[in-house]
């Protein structure tokens, strides 16, 4: 496996059966949860952007070599939104749970503007509508925290 193809497919959880989206987000919680409580949420946030830019770069690779304009299971998005939505909540299990379903809500219906940037070329697409989800996410998020409801 080549490194843009592991990157992209995060080691091959792309490859789940069912909702590869789905599990992939899974599989980013406890990375973030361990992340946020050593280093803090701005710290998850810096890395989801590292995880980001480096996601694009392997999207675009491995959608040009299997000539698909977003591979299914193309998953490092997941990964860089899930921890983009859990670096606005508190960490606490109801904080990431939440982000978790919101996350997904928002990355599965792509309401506007997720769906538009979606239509970008390349690695970028791929992975800009997952960070709109996620900061569509975040804005519950951080609202619901502030006001004590989480």
């Amino acid at each position: 496996m080549n490194a843009p193809r592991a990157i992209a497919t995060l080691f091959g959880v792309g490859y789940a059966r069912t909702a590869p989206g789905t599990v992939a987000s899974a599989v980013a919680l406890p990375f973030a949860y361990l992340i946020a409580f050593t280093g803090g949420r701005f710290a998850l946030l810096v890395l989801a952007i590292v995880v980001l830019a480096i996601g694009a770069w392997a999207s675009e690779l491995y959608a040009a070599e299997t000539k698909t304009f977003d591979p299914s299971e193309c998953v490092v998005d997941e990964l860089a939104g899930q921890w983009i939505a859990c670096a606005f909540a508190p960490v606490s299990l109801a904080g990431y749970a939440l982000a978790f379903v919101l996350f997904r809500i928002f990355d599965i219906w792509k309401p506007w503007p997720t769906r538009r940037v979606e239509r970008l070329h390349g690695g970028l697409g791929i992975m800009a509508d997952d960070v709109v989800a996620a900061l569509m996410a975040g804005v519950i998020l951080a609202v619901l925290a502030h006001t004590g409801l989480i």
